[in-house]
């Protein structure tokens, strides 16, 4: 029976890109699919990336017969088998939002993937660059990996291409940073609609309605997601957030007292790394914020 990728899900329908070999058959034309109703039964639904079994209808088209095991799965953007998140922040128009890089990266933290920053508008930048590379060097230094784009000089955009190649990476991030327009200069004849700015609300038009993955070339896929500016924790415990926050981690494990909540614990040794100015005040601002949403919304369910 052959195998396949789904590039595509909308409507009830499964674009399905043939595997040849192991590898996607790039030219071969894509396959329209429907699923067996067994995974209604199931309570499964095949995403966007997963590695399936299909078979040929007598319409032309194809039945999804089976899932493959997958070796992650995002909920939100509805993504399976996804190596690297990307996160798009924009350093001007919206301005750079850091409480929800920080919400974002606890998510990704959470779901076990590598993750990719990068900081898009450069060119936009008023202080020559002051702010962005001090945020920068603040996530570096946390251990994550970042790049500085600009899609109208083109500034980064190779460098990206290239960290995208074999495997599947998700785009995410705040509305109007420039997901698309980053897109549609890395891959070459992709045309993505782009949205203008809103200057009263400093946000974009939501310009990507489904989850689609784009052939970048070299074994590169990349799901554009639609774009959104919230997140909530509810799939996430109080107890496994400062676990998300990668730099609390080696601390904790020191701390007087075990599940110590990083709050108001004597002896805690993230508080005394952020006395000592190893933590970033705003890091642990958000820390604080979100541990309090998760504590109310426990509540109120």
């Amino acid at each position: 029976m052959p195998e396949g990728i789904i590039v595509k899900a909308l409507s009830g329908y499964y674009y399905v890109k043939p595997l040849r070999e192991g590898l996607i058959a790039t030219q071969e034309e894509t396959i329209t699919c429907r699923a067996r109703g067994i995974f209604r039964k199931n309570g499964s639904t095949p995403l966007v990336g997963d590695h399936v079994v299909y078979c040929l209808t007598e319409n032309g088209e194809g039945m999804v017969d089976e899932l493959h095991p997958r070796e992650s799965e995002l909920v939100r953007p509805p993504v399976a088998n996804v190596k690297l998140a990307v996160l798009l922040f924009s350093v001007r128009e919206p301005d750079m939002n850091l409480n929800l890089l920080d919400k974002f990266l606890v998510h990704i933290e959470h779901s076990g993937l590598n993750t990719l920053i990068v900081l898009t508008k450069q060119d936009l930048a008023q202080d020559n660059g002051e702010a962005t590379l001090y945020v920068k060097e603040l996530y570096e230094r946390i251990g994550y990996e970042v790049m500085v784009t600009s899609s109208l000089t083109g500034a980064g955009s190779e460098e990206l291409r290239k960290r995208l190649t074999r495997g599947i990476s998700v785009f995410a991030g705040q509305s109007g940073v420039g997901k698309s327009t980053l897109l549609n200069r890395i891959v070459p004849g992709l045309k993505l609609e782009t949205g203008e700015i809103s200057l009263r609300l400093g946000r974009g038009r939501h310009t990507t309605r489904h989850v689609e993955l784009m052939d970048i070339g070299e074994g590169g896929f990349v799901a554009d997601t639609p774009g959104f500016s919230q997140l909530d924790f509810l799939e996430l415990g109080v107890e496994e957030l400062s676990t998300c926050f990668r730099e609390f981690v080696p601390l904790a494990e020191n701390c007087k007292f075990r599940g110590c909540s990083h709050l108001h614990e004597p002896d805690c040794r993230v508080i005394e790394a952020l006395e000592q100015g190893k933590i970033a005040q705003s890091r642990y601002d958000h820390y604080k914020l979100f541990y309090t949403e998760m504590k109310d919304k426990k509540r109120r369910y």
